[in-house]
């Protein structure tokens, strides 16, 4: 028995009260599948891995602080965001001094 899926994955930002859109100049680079086991443990991997590369572009892009986005993972492959199997929200921190 193949206890391997793919969990497909979009990242999306918040777009004022249009709700959200596709995140970044190139949504493609931003959706796809990642290929774990089929458990919580395989979601949360998924997850990881997806913001795990959006904070090492943050840092290479010279941001010191987190982006506000949502990272939606679906079993198999994307759906509508209502359907989605989990959500994730990133936010700045709110308790971080201004320079």
């Amino acid at each position: 028995m193949n206890t391997e899926t793919d969990w497909a994955y979009q990242v999306f930002e918040p777009h004022g009260s249009e709700g959200w859109r596709p995140y970044g100049s190139d949504p493609e680079r931003w959706q796809g599948a990642i290929t774990a086991s089929y458990s919580t443990e395989g979601a949360r991997y998924a997850i990881g891995r997806v913001v795990g590369d959006l904070m090492t572009e943050w840092e290479r892009a010279g941001l010191h602080h987190a982006m506000h986005v949502r990272v939606f993972l679906w079993h198999d492959e994307a759906g509508d965001m209502e359907e989605a199997d989990f959500i994730v929200e990133v936010r700045p921190r709110s308790d971080i001094d201004a320079a």
